[in-house]
């Protein structure tokens, strides 16, 4: 790969800070003018980054997700849902419309078989070449860290969620 050539970013592990990462890039991106597209699979729920996001105008996000059913298994309504969003962000990509494109939760949404993986791989291998694409979220595919330029695994070495402590407003949602 050259210099002026986009990479494929993957945040994964089980720690916590995927998404934030993710979402910083994409405030220093568009602090250089760049154009974001951020697509959330497997979220559908309001998170507080969104808020501050949508005052953005350089970043546009769009959920395709309903709930959260990390704890359950997904639904026919979860299944279509990224299936719809994963055919607006391959139009997306194709057209070449965004400098980054942020897959939010796309290795969960692979894992779950919400997509499938085959057709996430060919969309990432056939990306515009200066277009940077950042994937995360848990349980990412071994194809995904071989295509990727940059991996980052955020690994848990202690959490106050395991003393009953979950999810505080502007911390974690």
């Amino acid at each position: 790969m050259s210099k002026n050539e986009g990479y494929i970013h993957l945040y994964t592990g089980d720690g916590k800070g995927k998404t934030t990462a993710a979402i910083g890039l994409a405030v220093r991106a568009a602090g250089a003018g760049k154009k974001v597209f951020i697509a959330q699979f497997a979220k559908g729920m309001h998170y507080s980054e969104l808020k501050t996001l949508k005052k953005i105008s350089e970043i546009e996000v769009v959920q395709y997700g309903l709930k959260c059913f990390i704890k359950g298994e997904p639904t026919l309504e979860d299944i279509e849902a990224a299936r719809k969003g994963f055919e607006y962000v391959s139009a997306v990509i194709r057209e070449n419309r965004y400098d980054i494109v942020i897959l939010d939760e796309i290795c969960i949404a692979v894992h779950f078989k919400l997509l499938d993986k085959k057709e996430v791989l060919k969309l990432l291998i056939d990306k515009p070449g200066k277009m940077e694409i950042i994937l995360t979220g848990r349980k990412a595919p071994p194809e995904f860290f071989e295509v990727a330029g940059l991996v980052t695994e955020m690994k848990e070495i202690k959490h106050y969620f395991r003393n009953g402590v979950y999810g505080r407003k502007g911390i974690e949602c």
